[in-house]
C-alpha cells in the first residue's frame, strides 16, 4: 500500500520551528544592531526569546522521534555525520581566533602591539596558576563524561552514568566560576590592544563554549533520569560527549598557545 513505510529512513512531518527559527534569529540579530546604536535591547530579547523557544521546541521534536522509534540505525547514522560536520565548522570557528593571535605574536606592529608581543604594557596572566588548575579540571571533567559514556555503552549501568554526568557537569559549573574569576582579576580590557582583543575573543568564545556544552550535558541528565538513552539508542548522549570532549581539546591548544607560548 501507498502508505506503509518500506524504509529504515525518517520522513519528516512539515514543521513551523524552521521558519520560526529563522525570524527569530533575525530579530536577535537586528535588535543587537540597534542596542548598539542606542535603541534599546528590547528587539534582541524578544529574538532571543524566541530563538531558545525554537532550541526547546524542535529539539524535544527530535527526542519525542527518537522515543517512539523513528531514529533507525539508519537514521542514527546521519545524525551522527550531521555533528560531526558541526564540530568541523567549529574548528573552523576557532581557527579564525588562532589565526589572528599567531599573525599578531609573530609579526607585531608598532599600531596594535607596541611592536612587541605581548605588548609591555601587557601584564599576561601566569599559565601555572589558574590556568593550570582550570586545564585540569575541564580534563577531569572529559574523563567524567568518557566514564558515563563507558558505563552506559558497556554495562547499562544507570548509577555510574548519573554520577559521570553529575560530575562532569559540577566540574564545568567550576571551569566557568573560575574563569569568571580570572577575567575579573585581568589587567588589561578588551579594548585598546590586539593581545587583549584575541585574548577574550579566543577564551570569552571557549567559555561560552562550556557553558553550552554543561547545560548540554545537563539535558543528557535529566533524560537519563526519566529513562531514555540505551546502550544502542543513545545519540543525543554521544553528541554531547563529542561536544565536550571537543571543547577539551580547544581549551589545551589555547593553554598552550596563547596562556604559555603567547604570554
Amino acid at each position: 500500500m501507498a502508505h506503509v513505510k518500506n524504509h529504515d529512513y525518517h520522513i519528516l512531518n512539515p514543521s513551523v520551528w524552521p521558519f520560526i527559527g529563522a525570524v527569530s534569529g533575525f530579530a536577535m540579530l537586528f535588535g543587537a544592531v540597534l542596542w548598539m546604536h542606542d535603541n534599546g535591547p528590547w528587539l534582541f530579547f524578544i529574538g532571543l526569546a524566541g530563538v531558545l523557544y525554537t532550541m526547546f521546541s524542535w529539539w524535544s521534536d527530535v527526542v519525542e522521534e527518537s522515543m517512539v522509534g523513528d531514529h533507525t540505525p539508519v537514521v542514527r547514522i546521519g545524525l551522527r555525520y550531521g555533528f560531526i560536520f558541526f564540530i568541523m565548522s567549529e574548528v573552523m570557528f576557532f581557527a579564525a581566533w588562532f589565526w589572528s593571535f599567531f599573525k599578531h605574536a609573530m609579526y607585531p606592529m608598532a599600531t596594535f602591539s607596541e611592536g612587541q608581543w605581548p605588548p609591555p604594557s601587557i601584564e599576561t596572566f601566569d599559565p601555572w596558576h589558574l590556568p593550570l588548575i582550570n586545564t585540569l579540571i575541564l580534563l577531569c571533567s572529559g574523563a567524567a563524561a568518557t566514564w558515563a559514556h563507558h558505563a552506559l555503552v558497556h554495562d547499562n549501568n544507570r548509577r555510574d552514568l548519573k554520577m559521570g554526568l553529575i560530575i562532569a557537569i559540577v566540574l564545568g559549573l567550576v571551569f566557568t566560576v573560575f574563569q569568571a574569576y580570572e577575567y575579573m582579576h585581568a589587567s588589561f580590557g578588551f579594548a585598546g590592544n590586539i593581545y587583549g582583543a584575541n585574548f577574550f575573543m579566543a577564551t570569552g568564545f571557549h567559555g561560552a563554549h562550556v557553558i553550552i556544552g554543561t547545560i548540554f550535558l545537563f539535558i543528557c541528565l535529566l533524560r537519563v533520569y526519566r529513562g531514555h538513552f540505551t546502550p544502542e539508542k543513545h545519540i543525543g548522549f554521544e553528541a554531547a560527549a563529542w561536544y565536550w570532549h571537543f571543547v577539551d581539546v580547544v581549551w589545551l591548544f589555547l593553554f598552550a598557545a596563547v596562556y604559555i607560548w603567547g604570554g
